[in-house]
């Protein structure tokens, strides 16, 4: 969170940027977002237990003003538009990692993270499983790498490598 919270702050994302929580899960990213002054924060999870329990998390904080919905990602059907950052911190890794339509997965997701995102808009994605070749190859169409957020690194067998990827694409017509 605080890698994409200090890329935010350097790129002068606007307080008031429409904000998508990819797989929010409990919450807690979109109450850091908050606590930053970002306004305009909206999460989606496919669980209904993660849902509730990031309402109830919100709400402890006083942040009754967060959107929070119960949807599938891949399975939106065009209700996710005009987003300035979508941020992704596992999602894509757990679709493209699915043993069912793993293919057909990542090119859905592909496909409805263009819709959701304005044109120029950011896409911030955190990966575990996935090299910073791959996540480029993959998101090659409509997209423009902006940059690589620092990771810690490990090195093994005279190599140097990454347990975390972490990029910055821009999304392009």
């Amino acid at each position: 969170m605080s890698r994409v919270l200090r890329w935010m702050d350097k790129a002068n994302i606007p307080e008031n940027a429409a904000i998508l929580d990819i797989g929010t899960g409990n919450g807690a990213f979109l109450v850091e977002l908050a606590k930053h002054g970002y306004r305009n924060l909206t999460g989606i999870d496919y669980s209904s237990a993660s849902v509730e329990l990031a309402r109830k998390i919100l709400e402890a904080e006083d942040l009754t003003d967060v959107t929070v919905k119960e949807m599938d990602f891949l399975n939106c059907y065009g209700e996710l538009k005009g987003f300035d950052v979508c941020i992704d911190k596992g999602t894509f890794d757990a679709i493209s990692l699915n043993p069912d339509n793993s293919k057909e997965g990542k090119k859905l997701y592909l496909q409805v993270l263009k819709d959701a995102l304005k044109d120029k808009g950011f896409f911030a994605v955190t990966s575990c499983n996935w090299t910073k070749e791959q996540l480029l190859d993959r998101f090659s169409e409509g997209f423009d790498f902006v940059q690589e957020l620092p990771t810690p690194s490990f090195q093994f067998g005279g190599k140097t490598g990454n347990s975390v990827t972490a990029l910055i694409f821009k999304r392009v017509h």
